[in-house]
């Protein structure tokens, strides 16, 4: 698909950002956050709002938490319902016009036909998930088991290049250290730091595009773990962080109303000013200034 880069003109002086980047991190727990050395991810925190209790939806493992963060509602209502779901479990209340329930990426094509909309991943899961049908780019890092930096380099390209209105970076090898070594270890927050780089390279991309007084940065999560497992019920498992920092967000905020998984893609449409679809139950957070 060929678009042009930058957002419909007539449609970013309703947004409260031009641009978003919704950096995801696979098997990140809330309880690290208090013992990990993250100063990237600290000074978005610091810089924006945030809260160390947004709840996964149930089962507490990843493409069931994917959706819900991008389809904006449960698995209930979605129909992805297991760890490696890459069709419906349950027949989707409502499909869109690609056939797939409406994800926030269909959502901003709809509003901004000519919107730079990127999908940059590590898990070949992510991409059953977004519909990628409504994306300008989709790329699976599959190098990434042999060059750990593949990620962040291919996100710092693009965001040089396309200064996308909205792209997905999502980090899987954390999960794969807590499944390995063990969450809540020194493995574990050796991978948590390396992947503080990486953000923090992809703030800096941001800042050398010349779009960072124009974007929204939000870090999360689509569970956690305890031991070497996840999927159940323990707040190990369940809480996550949400963090956002950007034009418009409140600066220095910790969120103290209740968050859920599918509130992140309501909070996402609140910023390019799309009415969600009445089957959507999230909500957007009250982060804004």
């Amino acid at each position: 698909m060929s678009c042009t880069s930058q957002p419909v003109a007539e449609k970013a002086p309703q947004w409260k950002a031009k641009h978003v980047v919704l950096i995801g991190i696979d098997g990140w727990g809330s309880y690290s956050v208090e013992k990990a050395q993250i100063p990237n991810i600290r000074f978005l925190m610091d810089s924006g709002a945030y809260t160390l209790q947004k709840r996964s939806v149930l089962p507490s493992s990843s493409a069931v938490n994917w959706a819900s963060m991008y389809m904006g509602a449960g698995p209930e209502l979605h129909g992805y319902c297991e760890w490696g779901s890459q069709v419906p479990d349950l027949p989707s209340r409502v499909v869109n016009k690609n056939g797939i329930f409406p994800t926030i990426f269909s959502e901003l094509r709809a509003v901004a036909p000519e919107a730079e909309i990127g999908n940059i991943y590590e898990w070949d899961g992510i991409r059953y998930l977004v519909d990628t049908l409504s994306v300008n780019y989709d790329r699976h890092v599959a190098e990434v088991s042999k060059d750990s930096t593949a990620t962040a380099r291919c996100a710092v390209e693009y965001i040089r290049d396309k200064k996308p209105a909205l792209v997905n970076i999502v980090f899987d090898a954390l999960d794969h250290v807590g499944h390995a070594a063990g969450h809540d270890t020194p493995a574990y927050y050796d991978k948590l730091e390396e992947i503080d780089g990486y953000v923090g390279e992809i703030v800096q991309a941001v800042k050398e595009a010349g779009i960072w007084d124009e974007s929204i940065i939000i870090v999360t999560a689509d569970h956690g773990g305890i031991e070497k497992g996840h999927g159940g019920r323990t707040m190990q498992e369940m809480e996550t962080p949400f963090i956002i920092c950007g034009q418009h967000i409140k600066k220095g905020y910790k969120l103290e109303d209740s968050m859920m998984q599918f509130d992140i893609a309501s909070t996402i449409a609140s910023i390019f000013a799309i009415q969600q679809p009445q089957v959507w139950i999230g909500r957007p957070m009250d982060v804004f200034e």
